[in-house]
């Protein structure tokens, strides 16, 4: 197994359990993601260097490759001269940067395979960074909506039994008791009025029979005189 496939490995296997953990599951991610960029630049790096080794065994190949071909028209050259020590020089040289080409092509080919693979991984680490991010926005808004929906359960739980609603009790009942004195007051003031009118009534009685009274003593004098 790969490096970058056991870090996105490790990634996903500890998101979880770390998220159970996490009191701030927003802070959490936010960090895991930071993370992920951290590990996503060092493949980068590792992925870039891995290519320099390509392009260094490319080189060496192409330059054997081109070494041993002068060295084939150079001993042609020298056939043409009659100096065949000069030709078997050029033809042991050839065969010198033939060996070396064979080697440089080895090598490049092994080497451009595990680019490919590294860059591969490595398109498999930011497309997972990408979807752990949009996931991210979807477990913070959940996270939010969970935090509120507890928030809400616990103050309803309490709702009604809190100081706020002992309050409205303590002035309920006042208001019931003010009412209540100003009902004994209403009445108090309806009897004392009840019984002046009572006895002004008892007081204009007796002027009228005293008038009365007066009225017939008159009478008596008029009839005898």
């Amino acid at each position: 197994m790969s490096l970058f496939k056991r870090i996105s490995d490790n990634i996903r296997a500890n998101l979880n359990s770390l998220l159970d953990k996490a009191e701030d599951p927003a802070k959490l991610l936010n960090q895991y993601l930071l993370d992920m960029e951290d590990d996503i630049v060092d493949a980068e790096s590792a992925v870039a260097r891995q290519l320099v080794v390509v392009h260094k065994f490319k080189a060496h190949y192409e330059e054997a490759v081109e070494l041993a071909a002068k060295r084939e028209t150079q001993a042609l050259e020298a056939l043409h001269k009659d100096r065949e020590d000069l030709a078997r020089r050029a033809l042991e040289d050839k065969a010198l940067h033939k060996a070396k080409a064979d080697d440089y092509l080895i090598q490049y080919e092994n080497n451009r395979a595990t680019a490919e693979t590294l860059k591969s991984q490595l398109r498999e680490m930011k497309d997972e960074y990408e979807r752990l991010k949009a996931q991210r926005d979807t477990l913070v808004a959940r996270a939010e909506a969970a935090k509120a929906q507890k928030e809400i359960s616990s103050m309803a739980g309490g709702f009604g039994k809190d100081t706020s609603r002992r309050g409205f009790d303590r002035m309920e009942e006042k208001v019931m008791q003010m009412e209540a004195e100003a009902q004994v007051a209403t009445e108090t003031f309806s009897t004392g009025q009840a019984l002046d009118k009572e006895l002004a009534a008892l007081g204009g009685s007796e002027a009228v029979d005293r008038e009365l009274a007066a009225l017939k003593e008159k009478l008596k004098t008029e009839t005898s005189s």
